[in-house]
């Protein structure tokens, strides 16, 4: 694909956390093309630096070096306020733990991001959430609270928020990760329609089977990018270690 098609672009992330004398690599010289209208997901096992990434892609956190560019965006080193401006025009985020506000209408939860842009008044507000839930086939719930769903509904109602400001890109973390198989399943045929109609998606998940959904696969290990193969055989080497320590553990029981 074109390199200006790219949606999200990293060259040499790294992320580094500082605890008295110890530092520890989250990641590791990342480089990540994502493209207007793929869909991605992003697997490894847990500590192999998915949250961070994450994060970074989120604008939650910032990297320690490399560049990052969004949607166009030089993004790397803003500040907070900036990164809180894009974040809220250029992204829209899928939580595990759905992240709605219970004292609020479903239609209210999903119009929030866009009072916090500004300059969108309350009927175009009303309009564009209607808009967001019909997509996700959760209209006909808009006056009921959180409470009164169930979790697969409550997680169609957080994708309707994120779709309500036209991001420019979805970033879905484990979004079935607080569901049954079959709201998971259901979830996970939302996002693939959402695709087909030109959705850019970026998942993280545990789940290999949710990750094989997806039409390119990206898999983490130690904080690094690595290939399939490469990707087995560190995780075939990390279960054998696993093994022998359990063993040695054992042996030392008995």
């Amino acid at each position: 694909m074109n390199p200006s098609s790219s949606v999200i672009a990293l060259d040499g992330i790294r992320k580094v956390f500082q605890a008295d004398e110890v530092e520890t690599h989250a990641l590791s010289d990342v480089h990540l093309a994502v493209h207007r209208g793929e869909y991605v997901s992003i697997s490894g096992p847990s500590g192999c630096g998915k949250t961070t990434l994450l994060s970074i892609l989120g604008l939650l956190d910032t990297a320690s070096a490399g560049s990052y560019v969004l949607n166009g965006h030089d993004v790397a080193q803003l500040d907070a306020a900036a990164r809180a401006r894009i974040r809220n025009a250029e992204i829209g985020f899928i939580f595990q733990a759905f992240n709605l506000i219970g004292d609020l209408t479903v239609q209210e939860n999903v119009e929030l991001p866009l009072t916090y842009r500004g300059g969108i008044g309350t009927a175009e507000r009303r309009a564009r959430a209607h808009e967001a839930l019909e997509r996700v086939g959760m209209a006909h719930r808009m006056r009921h609270h959180p409470a009164q769903l169930s979790g697969g509904q409550q997680q169609r109602v957080a994708v309707a928020r994120a779709l309500v400001g036209k991001p420019a890109i979805l970033l879905a973390d484990e979004p079935t990760g607080n569901l049954d198989s079959r709201n998971g399943e259901a979830v996970m045929a939302l996002l693939d329609e959402l695709h087909k109609g030109g959705a850019t998606i970026c998942m993280v998940t545990h789940d290999a089977r949710y990750a094989e959904l997806a039409q390119r696969k990206i898999r983490l290990f130690d904080g690094r990018v690595v290939d399939e193969d490469t990707f087995d055989r560190l995780r075939r080497e990390d279960e054998a270690r696993l093994d022998a320590l359990i063993g040695s553990r054992d042996g030392l029981q008995a």
